[in-house]
């Protein structure tokens, strides 16, 4: 793990200047996203936007509607022979109210782009203006953008709708904004890099009563909080210390204010589960419905369990992190570039193309900024001209005409 400076600390300034004019560009995209922030698969607005850019570029092709919402351009090299390369951004929003007061808020109430895939989409928007007029390489440069990561699978459902296989992709690379990292600095590692994220809602059902008489009634809510501590025992008694594990109860709800003398006769408790690795995730969740079933046995209540899988481990390609991290030092020098990062225990619908083509996801220094997922949130506009440069290094590095080939050779097409 490479220790930065600050977080605020930016890095090299050569990407600027070649990519000022895009990037000034790609800043009032990522402003005008952002000021509209759409949900999961309903991105009428960003699609347009995104479509009506890609049009202007000239790319060679430019599909939507796959997977709804999901949009597909491809640009082909001076030279068509080559493999398929696809560049990967996220284009939805969350639904969390900004606090950011900020000129380009969102003008929607309880919406947001509270994890940075305006800026996404923006820098991506920036790469295929630039490489549709600049196509010195050999293969198709392929870029998706992709609907519903935030809970909806949207990676999943582009797959299903064909994406990898009718656009013919070798391998797929993304980019996400990390604060805390310095602008102009990447990170990335090879193997497991985000955990697999289950949810769950446990429903406690009971006997309702007066809260004087007790032993009348069956206490779901002395179940349930037996439940919320309990299940911590699972990462503190049940696995390797060394195996990540984070079980967190986000959500109790039973009774009401008004009726405080009243047992109420239903509980539920809801929340998440982060693994890394598939064996111990296969433990958890046996281990959980162990734990539910004796909270509820103990409290002489029914439990119901609405287990919801959620994404897999993302794990990236050794080779894919090789060729980004390579990438990313073209751009801004090694002493920008850590290539051994820590595991986070986020999750990332990345994992689900990873699983079925080589490639690798690579954090962009989003500096002191407030936390993905913050109402206080906002995408640095600073980290625009690096991550621009960065897609086009990626290009120039594995299609650059009179570039060696390797991991990224044509897929082999039935006869």
């Amino acid at each position: 793990m490479k220790q930065f400076a600050s977080c605020s600390t930016v890095g090299s300034d050569r990407p600027l200047a070649k990519f000022a004019a895009i990037a000034t560009q790609a800043r009032a995209w990522r402003h005008q996203i952002h000021e509209c922030p759409e949900l999961l698969f309903d991105l009428p607005q960003t699609s347009a936007l995104v479509r009506e850019r890609l049009q202007e570029f000239g790319c060679d092709q430019v599909v939507s509607g796959i997977a709804g919402s999901g949009i597909v351009a491809t640009i082909v090299g001076r030279n068509s022979a080559g493999p398929s390369i696809a560049l990967r951004a996220d284009m939805d929003a969350l639904p969390i109210d900004e606090q950011t007061n900020l000129p380009h808020a969102s003008r929607i109430a309880g919406r947001m782009h509270a994890c940075g895939h305006d800026g996404h989409t923006a820098m991506l928007l920036g790469a295929a203006a630039h490489l549709a007029v600049n196509r010195d390489f050999s293969g198709r440069v392929v870029l998706i953008f992709q609907p519903a990561e935030e809970g909806g699978a949207g990676a999943r459902a582009m797959i299903e709708d064909g994406l990898l296989d009718r656009f013919a992709i070798d391998a797929v690379y993304a980019m996400h904004n990390k604060p805390g990292l310095p602008v102009g600095a990447f990170a990335t590692r090879s193997g497991p890099m985000l955990a697999a994220g289950d949810r769950f809602v446990v429903t406690f059902e009971g006997q309702g009563g007066h809260a004087a008489m007790p032993h009348l009634a069956t206490d779901c809510v002395l179940a349930a909080s037996n439940l919320v501590g309990a299940l911590q025992s699972i990462a503190s008694r049940f696995t390797d210390p060394f195996d990540p594990v984070v079980v967190s109860v986000t959500y109790v709800e039973g009774g009401k204010e008004a009726a405080l003398n009243v047992i109420p006769a239903r509980v539920r408790v809801g929340g998440s589960i982060r693994t890394i690795n598939p064996a111990t995730r296969a433990f958890v969740e046996k281990r959980f419905r162990q734990i539910v079933a004796a909270c509820a046995r103990q409290a002489d209540c029914e439990a119901a369990i609405e287990w919801r899988p959620g994404y897999p481990v993302m794990v990236n390609h050794p080779a894919g992190v090789h060729t980004a991290a390579s990438a990313a030092r073209r751009v801004v020098g090694a002493d920008m570039v850590d290539e051994h990062c820590p595991q986070l225990m986020g999750s990332e619908d990345f994992s689900y193309m990873l699983e079925h083509r080589p490639g690798a996801l690579i954090w962009v220094g989003n500096g002191c900024s407030a936390d993905l997922h913050s109402n206080a949130y906002d995408f640095n506009d600073d980290a625009i001209p690096y991550g621009i440069a960065f897609w086009v290094s990626l290009v120039e590095q594995e299609l650059g005409v009179g570039k060696r080939r390797g991991a990224h050779q044509p897929r082999a097409t039935e006869e």
